[in-house]
Formats: C-alpha cells, sequence, structure tokens
C-alpha cells in the first residue's frame, strides 16, 4: 500500500492528514506542493486547487476531512472515528468546526500576515500588521475559542474518552497559530489551552512541528 500526501507541511490539512496517519501507523511519503505555486498538472489531481491530495497506488483522493475518513476505511485500527452515531456526528462536526470556522479566520488575517509572509518577504511583521492580527484574533477567534472550550469541558478529548478525528482536526491549526504567536490564553482558556499543549507533545504532532518551527515559528508560543 503505497501513500504520498501531496501538499505543504505547514497547511494544517496537511498537517491533520499526516497526523491522522501517524496515529494509525500508516507509512506515507510527503511531497511538497505549494498551492500558490503549483506544478502544472495540479488542476487535474486537484480540482479546486487546494491541498492536501492523497495518492493511494495510483488513485487520487481530495480534501482532508474526505481522505481521513478514506484511510479509516482501509485501515481501520486503530479506530479514529467513533462507533457510536452520535459521537460520530460530534466528532465530524468538530472537525467541520475547525476547517470551515477556524482556519479561514486564523489562518488568513493571523498566521498568513505574521508568519507566513515574514518567510516570503523576509521581513518581520509591522506594528500595524501585528495590532490588525491581535484585532481579529480578539474579535473573531476568541469566540471560536470560547465554544471549543465550552464543548471541551475538562475532559481529556472532545468526543468520548480516546483520541478521535475531532481532536487531531482541533490541534492541527493551533500549530498555525502558534506559529503566529497566539497560543490559547491559559487564564481564558485552560482546558483549551491544555489540551494543545497535550496534543502537540504526542509524537503525531511533535514531529511536524519540529518540522516547521524553524521556518515559521519565530513567534512560536
Amino acid at each position: 500500500m503505497a501513500i504520498k500526501i501531496l501538499g505543504a507541511n505547514v497547511s494544517p490539512f496537511v498537517r491533520k492528514t499526516r497526523a491522522f496517519c501517524a496515529e494509525k501507523g500508516i507509512p506515507y511519503t510527503l511531497e511538497q506542493v505549494s498551492p500558490f505555486s503549483p506544478p502544472p498538472n495540479w488542476r487535474e489531481l486537484s480540482p479546486l486547487g487546494k491541498i492536501p491530495v492523497l495518492e493511494h497506488d495510483g488513485r487520487y483522493i481530495n480534501d482532508s476531512s474526505v481522505i481521513c475518513a478514506y484511510l479509516e476505511k482501509i485501515h481501520p485500527q486503530p479506530p479514529l472515528y467513533p462507533s457510536d452515531p452520535y459521537e460520530y456526528a460530534r466528532a465530524c462536526w468538530i472537525e467541520e468546526f475547525m476547517d470551515g470556522g477556524v482556519v479561514p479566520i486564523a489562518g488568513g488575517s493571523v498566521f498568513r500576515p505574521l508568519a507566513l509572509q515574514p518567510v516570503l518577504t523576509g521581513k518581520p511583521p509591522d506594528a500595524a500588521t501585528i495590532a490588525a492580527a491581535e484585532k481579529v484574533v480578539e474579535e473573531q477567534l476568541v469566540p471560536l475559542l470560547s465554544y471549543l472550550e465550552s464543548q471541551l469541558g475538562t475532559r481529556e478529548y472532545f468526543v468520548g474518552n480516546r483520541i478521535t478525528i475531532a481532536d487531531i482536526a482541533a490541534a492541527s491549526p493551533f500549530v498555525n497559530i502558534r506559529h503566529a504567536g497566539y497560543p490559547p490564553d491559559p487564564a481564558r482558556f485552560p482546558n483549551l489551552a491544555a489540551f494543545v499543549t497535550r496534543m502537540h507533545a504526542r509524537p503525531s504532532f511533535k514531529a511536524c512541528i519540529e518540522e516547521e518551527r524553524p521556518v515559521f515559528g519565530k513567534r512560536w508560543k
């Protein structure tokens, strides 16, 4: 079973897929593909031009959520989706909340100006850029973190009593948020902050973080 993940390592969706593979013990190779300068045939492999794309024995699968669901089917152990129908729905909802709610805000208005653009331009963010990002964090991101804090409560995992796709999907964007210098504030979000610390210490995430930090983690917290 030859599996290749095509995409940029700093993408939260690529990282989610890689962490999912690591938690399952699925070997894979990563082929770096930037969505900003993809190879000429990229639209043939990714009709929406997004990353990641999974190549499995010559067949291509798009979208990190679809990819993870596919990997669960072909490699069911250990299970990373709950068997209970309600818990399954809850896990998928947390994944969608992160992918469709948190990532668009944290990625475009926080990570990109504070961590990505400095790598591309070689210049640190100026005071106005930092202030604009902080405004987005406070006004748009904090309410989303409050919801996550309420859903996690004092539990170790979002759904059930073991790691699921919900936890992997929740932890991945926080790598980018930490690259930008805005991890969850333990004073405001104690349970979420502890969750992020635990998840990022797992080998599945730690390996990705150690790979990324030298390039993107100048503001890491």
